[in-house]
């Protein structure tokens, strides 16, 4: 069946999209769907353990967020850093755009200045900074890429890492492994779960809109991801593999799409996993409730059936769930 962008549109109150995470992390809902009876159970994260099969292998991302935006004059200038060429070489969002003509050098502080090399098609620039980035002058300016959803409040930085996040290069956080605490993932471990980890950096194409009315014609964004030798063993020994987060999911897959086993693996990936899809790695999700039209929701509705999926997320609303990254999770069997 071929789905247009309406069909993954809902209306949710501005009220149930969540500004700061459940405290602590695990006390957040979540809700537990098993396809094969189709049954839906509200439950609290904390006790996810209790539903996760006993043979299962946990995949979490170990991405850490990157303090990639750059604030200056009380926040009305902004450089957005999305690649890194060198410490001075960067490629950036920025605002005002008018402030940043090629060939100018925009002054941003008395002693910081970006000095702009190039303008691409989309906007983009390509920016000389001075001094380099590894500069302590920039420890006052560095700030958390908070999705546009969220209200920038750089208290809660460390509440949008997850507790392994180890490598740093995401542009937003891996947010189902947000509910997570270490007391949780011991205890998990203790019921005898193994528990691997992945790294993929999440980019801003994560945010990006469907723009294609029949999402098939949709272009994915890539990112880059890893599996190590050790995990690629771990993996190709699980009996069952439980993906922490769509990021998980889309490494998982991405490599099972390059080999018929999980091998050591460093590469961009821009799997579209949308209904049709067919899963060749995941046999669970945890995954948090994403935004209307987005290809996250898409790659839910793979998971579940999208029908199934319709269900869920109207029982997530009419149940008063909290959304998005600092939202509740579901976990589906």
């Amino acid at each position: 069946m071929s789905y247009t962008l309406s069909d993954f549109d809902y209306e949710l109150p501005d009220e149930f999209i969540a500004q700061k995470p459940a405290d602590p992390r695990d006390h957040s809902r979540l809700l537990v769907y098993d396809r094969e009876n189709k049954t839906i159970k509200d439950e609290r994260f904390y006790n996810i353990h209790k539903y996760l099969p006993k043979n299962t292998t946990l995949v979490l991302n170990n991405s850490k967020v990157e303090k990639c935006r750059l604030l200056f004059d009380e926040g009305k200038k902004e450089i957005f850093i999305l690649n890194t060429a060198n410490n001075t070489t960067v490629k950036a969002m920025v605002r005002p755009g008018k402030k940043f003509k090629e060939g100018k050098t925009v002054q941003l502080t008395k002693s910081i200045s970006a000095e702009v090399l190039d303008i691409d098609e989309e906007g983009l620039r390509t920016l000389k900074l001075t001094p380099s980035l590894n500069d302590p002058v920039y420890n006052n300016h560095r700030h958390t890429p908070f999705p546009p959803y969220i209200e920038q409040n750089e208290s809660l930085s460390e509440k949008y890492q997850t507790v392994y996040a180890d490598d740093l290069g995401s542009k937003a956080a891996p947010t189902a492994g947000l509910h997570f605490t270490d007391e949780l993932l011991s205890k998990i471990k203790k019921q005898g779960i193994s528990q691997t980890e992945v790294t993929l950096h999440v980019g801003l194409g994560t945010f990006a809109p469907v723009k294609a009315d029949r999402i098939e014609n949709h272009t994915m964004h890539s990112e880059w991801f890893n599996i190590s030798k050790n995990t690629a063993n771990q993996l190709n020994k699980a009996d069952h593999i439980t993906a922490v987060g769509t990021t998980s999911v889309r490494v998982l897959e991405s490599a099972l799409r390059e080999h018929d086993e999980f091998t050591s693996t460093r590469m961009d990936t821009d799997i579209f996993i949308r209904p049709g899809f067919t899963f060749k790695a995941t046999d669970a999700l945890i995954t948090n409730f994403h935004l209307p039209k987005s290809t996250l929701l898409m790659l839910v509705a793979a998971f579940t059936g999208y029908e199934e999926m319709k269900k869920i997320y109207q029982h997530a609303i009419d149940e008063e769930y909290r959304f998005y990254s600092f939202g509740d999770a579901m976990l589906i069997l």
